[in-house]
């Protein structure tokens, strides 16, 4: 009895500690057999019911079972829904003791998917001899109507008994493919009712790489609204059945170090983007997180040059070819790093005092990562950049049509779940880089136009100009004033004035 209270105690501290998140549960005894599986919208308070001093809500069935109770397992869910799913499954496959009366009950309703040339998936309250597939029972059956409704939504089976002889509102809803009329083939309809049959068996995993494979082929194919729709598929899909294996998830940073095999932790990310319209203005940015934040002391932006300088116009000798420019921000960075290097401050420190600035990064230390953003085109620029310098560093390409990750050396993309807190993390890396470069390429073109709208005009030179600009704010300001707060700002003739003027709105 006193090992028995020694158990129980442990267990009740073991509760305490469980997640308060969707998932299922499992009951064992002292000799590991399994005694029950339930599921739970919150594991921490329905595991934590069966430990009370007084079970008066328990039946007897179910307060016996507590008695031999000497184990705990979870897993973690994404949503009650799935938590629905996963407890069928478990039951179905290992057959708890405690369970029984929920597999024999013909009460509780089941999934069909019916045997005919385009099946359907119906809800059925018996099992039947009638080579279709079933799935279940199961204990909740509003959970299991609207697992449906998702489920009708990602594989979009028909529903009706017999043909019609035209496309019903289901095809027109885009919850039907639409065999009666001919608009699918057997062949890809059936592929479609195989991936249904995978998820519901559990084999989500495998699933998932299939599309992701489909939607890089479709993409690779240049078939862009069938890759957009695997794509949905892909994220409808991981948005309600997602399952996560019990223990601790480890910190993004971790996750990222497993998804690409790094050789350490990537605390410091830096991320390479570049901005132009057909080559003008071009603009490169770098920004660096530490551990997962922001570093901006050691942003950095680069105007894009050549070996000649910039263009007149303030383009450069690369014309619209983002892969020179990707090599050039990448030699600049990386070709002063060599010279020079500090270890970094925390993020927020004063290391690198005075924010991003323009040119030559030097000073800078080594990342454990480096993001470019694009795909196979500008990962290879930056790479061949790197090998020119004698640099090794750790490098991926993240292109944004569809998210993929692209590694060197690799011809298939890595494809993360949109829930994925790995992706999230890159995506939000990625964005600052292109939001950094964007801002930079924007001063560059405003202030270009404002010096190609006031330097034509003589008499008016950078004092006058910057005399006028503080006063109106921008040239659309200075364009609506009069001629006489135009002298009077510029300290300059009315006839000065005018000409302005009439320049501005020539233009």
């Amino acid at each position: 009895m006193a090992g028995q209270t020694a158990g129980v105690s442990s267990l009740r501290r073991r509760v305490a500690h469980l997640p308060d998140q969707p998932g299922v549960y499992l009951f064992r005894d002292a000799q590991g057999r399994l005694l029950y599986v339930g599921k739970a919208l919150s594991l921490r308070k329905r595991v934590a019911s069966y430990f009370r001093t007084a079970r008066p809500l328990l039946s007897p069935r179910i307060a016996r079972m507590m008695t031999m109770v000497a184990d705990l397992e979870t897993r973690q869910t994404a949503s009650e829904a799935e938590a629905l799913l996963l407890e069928a499954q478990l039951i179905k496959d290992l057959t708890p003791y405690y369970n029984v009366t929920f597999r024999d009950d013909k009460r509780y309703p089941m999934l069909k998917i019916t045997n005919e040339p385009f099946p359907r998936l119906v809800v059925a309250r018996r099992k039947l001899d009638d080579a279709a597939h079933y799935f279940g029972p199961y204990t909740e059956a509003t959970l299991m109507h609207q697992a449906v409704r998702f489920l009708r939504r990602v594989f979009p089976m028909r529903t009706c008994k017999t043909f019609p002889k035209s496309p019903c509102l289901e095809y027109h809803l885009g919850q039907c493919l639409a065999p009666c009329v001919g608009y699918v083939t057997p062949q890809n309809y059936q592929r479609m009712v195989d991936d249904l049959v995978a998820f519901l068996e559990g084999k989500r995993e495998r699933l998932l790489r299939d599309l992701s494979r489909r939607m890089t082929q479709a993409a690779s194919h240049r078939r862009f609204e069938e890759a957009a729709r695997v794509r949905d598929q892909i994220q409808a899909l991981t948005s309600i059945i997602v399952a996560k294996e019990k223990s601790l998830v480890a910190g993004p940073l971790e996750q990222l170090q497993a998804a690409l095999t790094l050789p350490q932790l990537p605390r410091r990310i830096e991320a390479f983007d570049i901005s132009n319209i057909f080559g003008d203005f071009a603009v490169g940015s770098m920004v660096v997180f530490v551990d997962g934040k922001p570093h901006k002391a050691h942003y950095r932006r680069f105007t894009i040059q050549t070996a000649q300088g910039i263009s007149a116009k303030g383009g450069s000798a690369y014309g619209g070819d983002d892969y020179q420019m990707m090599r050039e921000v990448i030699r600049r960075r990386y070709s002063g790093s060599l010279a020079t290097a500090r270890p970094p401050g925390p993020p927020g420190s004063k290391a690198g005092a005075g924010g991003a600035r323009e040119g030559r990064a030097g000073e800078l230390p080594l990342p454990d990562l480096i993001l470019v953003d694009g795909g196979k085109g500008q990962l290879a620029a930056a790479c061949e950049e790197l090998t020119a310098l004698s640099l090794t560093l750790p490098i991926m390409g993240l292109a944004k049509r569809f998210e993929q990750i692209f590694l060197p050396g690799s011809q298939e993309p890595v494809v993360l779940l949109p829930t994925s807190p790995v992706l999230h993390l890159v995506q939000h890396v990625r964005d600052e880089a292109h939001r950094f470069a964007i801002t930079f390429h924007r001063q560059r073109r405003q202030r270009a136009v404002t010096a190609s709208a006031l330097d034509a005009v003589a008499g008016v030179g950078p004092r006058r100009k910057l005399w006028l600009l503080r006063e109106f704010g921008s040239l659309e300001g200075l364009r609506r004033a009069s001629a006489e707060d135009v002298a009077r700002a510029g300290r300059c003739s009315r006839a000065l004035a005018e000409t302005i003027l009439q320049r501005l709105h020539a233009r």
